[in-house]
């Protein structure tokens, strides 16, 4: 098939699916970046940062309207008071994590929330103090662990166990990170894994590293930033002990938005268990009784230390209601078949230009696939370049990675036909120089 035939054939498709998708309505309930003449941009980038559910201007607004009005009389008596309105997040946050509603809450960030639940959960003893985590872990999560060790007086070359990839490969195996947590025995304290690996887009089985990590009596947590919102989750059945993540990327609640996190119900309600407390997450019946002594809420609320931040966790409202709307089992359908549409078209029009290091099975990744440009990383970085200029919104990993995600919810299979042509070009437009 000539080059132009594969072009068309694909954009046929494309258009085929989009007619026959049952969650196109939903695209229509963001906001579409757009270029200086106003042509719609080609967005992949919501394992960065998602779009802004259009609601949410309005959300933020009435917020603000009711400060203006009510001032602190907005506690009790705004729209939505903002008593509990963090409280109000978890029925919606537990449906994607998998949790019980007491098992989930709405706070802080992502880093702040899992050095808390480290806090608590990692305890090291003379005999039972390692942490193992994956050699690529997001920087954050690197020195997050890196500083909990040292707090404790520890040094983390001695401390901290990183599972790498097997030489010449990307992706992590099962067997290798059982493999590790059999041999740190009973010197291994807590594994902190991610639902999702940021570079590669390798999603985890987190049922079978929880029953690997507790028949070595070894408390394990998650970083869900890529996974929740974008795989289906069942954190209380696996067993997870904890996990936190960001709202920002698939969760669509704007730059910066009000984290979250779960602590499973065997641990919630265990006021013995060491924690770093603050006012808010004291009962709610005598929070405001100003008492001098700390009155657990049973919980992952438990772990709250301040009110909410209103204006950042309105947003997230107007997201979560359009994810309960559409319901994570259909996003999924749609989220394997668009990544895997977006797969074939990029090997038929980029062919052996580039080598894809996400997992090629549907069932081991999400809504990212993870590209390599060969040719070296100064062709690769031109090419991404290029990609921007032509209207596709990615992202660039050092040196030659560049991460695309197309989204259920407002994504178009004609979006990843573009994304596909355009790279073609950006490639071809800067095509290695002749040896």
């Amino acid at each position: 098939m000539s080059g132009t035939g594969a072009a068309q054939s694909l954009r046929d498709q494309a258009l085929a699916l989009d007619g026959a998708d049952e969650l196109r309505d939903f695209r229509a309930h963001f906001a579409l970046p757009r270029d200086a003449a106003g042509a719609e941009l080609a967005y992949l980038c919501g394992h960065s940062l998602g779009l802004a559910p259009l609601a949410a201007r309005a959300r933020v607004l009435e917020e603000l309207e009711d400060w203006e009005r009510l001032g602190v009389l907005g506690h009790e008596h705004g729209r939505r008071a903002w008593v509990g309105y963090a409280e109000r997040l978890a029925p919606l946050l537990a449906a994607l994590a998998g949790a019980q509603p007491g098992e989930v809450v709405a706070m802080n960030s992502l880093t702040v929330n899992l050095h808390l639940l480290l806090a608590s959960f990692y305890r090291p003893t003379r005999t039972r103090y390692r942490i193992m985590i994956e050699s690529g872990a997001f920087p954050s999560d690197r020195y997050l662990v890196d500083s909990q060790i040292r707090w404790h007086g520890l040094e983390p070359a001695a401390t901290l166990i990183e599972v790498a990839p097997r030489p010449g490969e990307e992706l992590l195996r099962m067997e290798d990170i059982d493999a590790h947590i059999g041999a740190a025995g009973e010197s291994l304290a807590l594994v902190l894994w991610p639902g999702v690996q940021y570079r590669t887009g390798q999603a985890f089985d987190i049922a079978q590293i929880v029953s690997s990590a507790h028949c070595n009596d070894t408390i394990v947590g998650f970083d869900l930033a890529h996974a929740i919102g974008n795989l289906p989750l069942s954190l209380h059945d696996s067993g997870a002990d904890f996990a936190a993540w960001c709202s920002y990327k698939y969760l669509n609640g704007g730059p910066g938005a009000i984290g979250g996190a779960f602590v499973h119900e065997r641990h919630g309600h265990d006021a013995r268990l060491p924690r770093i407390a603050g006012w808010w997450g004291s009962n709610p019946a005598t929070r405001f009784e100003m008492g001098r002594e700390f009155e657990l809420t049973p919980g992952a609320a438990g772990w709250q230390l301040s009110n909410p931040p209103v204006l950042s966790a309105a947003p997230l409202f107007a997201s979560l209601e359009l994810f309960a709307a559409a319901g994570m089992a259909r996003l999924r359908a749609k989220s394997r078949s668009l990544t895997a549409f977006l797969q074939a078209a990029l090997r038929e029009r980029c062919g052996d230009a580039l080598e894809l290091i996400t997992p090629a099975a549907g069932e081991q990744r999400g809504a990212q696939l993870s590209v390599r440009v060969r040719g070296g990383s100064e062709r690769a970085r031109r090419a991404f370049v290029a990609l921007e200029q032509r209207g596709v919104v990615a992202d660039w990993r050092e040196p030659d990675t560049i991460r695309l995600a197309p989204v259920p919810l407002y994504n178009r299979y004609l979006e990843a036909w573009r994304t596909a042509e355009e790279l073609a070009a950006a490639m071809g437009a800067h095509a290695p120089a002749a040896p």
